[in-house]
Formats: structure tokens, sequence, C-alpha cells
């Protein structure tokens, strides 16, 4: 049984999150600056398409299950924070201290988000299925394609930049519950 708090489990999946963002930075450098914010979108996109995919024929063909996905998301979505941030660029233009400077900033603001929601819902994602953060991701995603094609021009809704965080925060959930699972399924062995 984890005896670890949400803020505890949040913290330590960004911190496996951010883990792996800074060794692909040393792999490819920041190159993700030269995404365009609708190629970002069709990127979280084939991510979240590719775990709700999974989650209905129940294998993969691909040697790589819904929780790096998930981590794909949580990683894109900061990404997403920062091109928003910056702008795209024609070529990379950030050093990797930079780039992880930016990711730490924008995963404290998401930290930071978890909390003020986690204190209003009073943990309600505790009791939701994996298949819902799926499918909230997804419709975020939609969300933000319908900003992007309007241009930004919006009447009543919240912006690009709260629907990467709920991204992020939906994707930190599904990793969370999917290590609570696999923790429970390796004790009963």
């Amino acid at each position: 049984m984890n005896h670890l708090s949400t803020n505890e489990q949040f913290e330590q999946t960004m911190a496996a999150c951010r883990a792996l963002f800074v060794k692909k930075l040393h792999d490819y450098k920041a190159s993700w600056r030269i995404l365009r914010p609708s190629s970002l979108t069709d990127q979280l996109f084939i991510k979240a398409k590719r775990i709700r995919s999974l989650e209905l024929k129940g294998e993969a063909m691909v040697d790589e299950g819904i929780k790096p996905e998930f981590v794909a998301l949580i990683n894109y979505g900061i990404v997403g924070l920062i091109q928003m941030e910056l702008g795209f660029a024609d070529t990379v233009d950030i050093s990797n201290e930079k780039a992880t400077e930016l990711y730490d900033c924008h995963a404290r603001e998401a930290l930071e988000l978890m909390k003020r929601k986690n204190h209003d819902y009073d943990e309600a994602w505790r009791s939701m299925r994996v298949s819902s953060y799926t499918d909230f991701i997804l419709t975020k995603i939609e969300r933000v394609k319908e900003i992007e094609n309007l241009q930004g021009e919006t009447l009543v809704s919240e912006g690009i930049e709260s629907n990467y965080m709920d991204i992020i925060n939906y994707a930190v959930f599904g990793v969370i519950k999917l290590e609570e699972r696999d923790s429970v399924q390796s004790s009963e062995r």
C-alpha cells in the first residue's frame, strides 16, 4: 500500500519525467524549439490517441505501454508551455541548462495548480478511471485545436496554457494510478 501523499506522488512522477527530459536534451538538445503550436498539438494528440487505442485493444504491437505515453504527454505539455512563453524558433536557440530551467518553472506551476484543484475537488481524481484521464486529455487537445483554429480569439474559454496544464495534471494522475496498480499486482504475486 502506498503511503505517500498526493503531493509526494506528484513530485516523484514529475522528477522521473524531468530525468527523462534531461536525458533527451543530452541526446537531441532542445530540438523541439522548432515545433510550431499546431505541430506540438498534433504530437500531444498522437500520444493520447495511442493511449486510448491501447486501452481499447488491450495489447500493444510496439513494446511500449501506456505509462510511457502519459510521461510523454507530461513532457510535451511542459514543452508546450515553454513554446507558448518563447514562441517557436527556426533552430535550437536555447541551451540545455536554459531548457531545464524553463522545464522546472513550468513543472512547479503545474504542481501548484494541482494542489489548488486537489484541495477544491478533495482528491476526486483517485476515484476516477485511468481511461477517463485519457478522454479528458483528448478533449483538452481538441479544445486547443479549436483555439488554434480561432487564432486565440475565444469568447469565454480558458487559453491554451490552461489546457496544457490540465493535460499535464491528468497525465500525472494517470502515471500515479498505473504505478499504484502495478504495485498492487506485484505484491499479489
